[in-house]
């Protein structure tokens, strides 16, 4: 599914979106990471319409960051063509304001052109900390939401995470095992907080509100 612009297949993003909105701002967060145990679970598609969710948003300043460097799809799903990579940014050879691309007036994309062999030690390093903190001085968002890798896949998060201050878990409805949603928040309530769980692909019959409900929030 692409990422979508306005209209009623909107709708799940913004309640999303709002959803995030509401507990950054009772817990002081502002450092929003989205994983999910495997691929093809939907966390890229859903950072991507939470981009136009957050464009909506007009009085919220926002930056979208495509950290998966092994595989870097954000801009593929954006229709955009990235600048240079995020990996860049964070071992100080490019600045991030050179890189980022404008969504709107209120959101800054940080894409990649392509995959990055070394992700795991650049995500884990001291400078991703300070790179980050660079990058939110530069903008001052009041959030960034970082597309990162499958925690199953790599070790690329675990050195990460503790930059994030939470963290929303995506699974697929009927494809994601018991199993593997358990390995996976072990693993989270050792680094970090999880704001919540999103179950995507659900097959649930039209609502209320006239759309099929995609997400179900936990």
């Amino acid at each position: 599914m692409i990422a979508v612009k306005g209209g009623s297949s909107a709708l799940p993003y913004d309640m999303l979106r709002t959803r995030i909105l509401q507990q950054a701002r009772q817990n002081g967060w502002r450092r929003v990471g989205l994983v999910s145990p495997t691929a093809g679970c939907g966390k890229t598609t859903t950072a991507a319409n939470l981009a136009f969710a957050f464009r909506r948003q007009r009085d919220v300043r926002s930056i979208i960051l495509d950290l998966d460097l092994r595989r870097p799809c954000l801009n593929v799903v954006l229709g955009q063509d990235a600048r240079g990579n995020i990996g860049d940014v964070i071992e100080g050879r490019k600045d991030f304001r050179d890189l980022a691309l404008r969504l709107g007036d209120n959101v800054a994309l940080g894409l990649n052109d392509s995959a990055t062999e070394t992700s795991s030690e650049i995500l884990q390093s001291r400078q991703a900390q300070a790179r980050l903190a660079e990058v939110e001085a530069q903008l001052d968002p009041d959030i960034v939401l970082c597309d990162l890798p499958p925690m199953m896949a790599t070790d690329d998060n675990f050195g990460f995470l503790s930059n994030v201050d939470c963290v929303l878990l995506m699974v697929a409805a009927e494809e994601t095992q018991t199993a593997q949603i358990e390995a996976t928040l072990r693993h989270l309530g050792d680094l970090t907080t999880v704001m919540g769980i999103i179950l995507s692909k659900c097959r649930h019959v039209a609502g209320a509100y006239g759309y099929d409900d995609q997400y179900h929030y936990a």
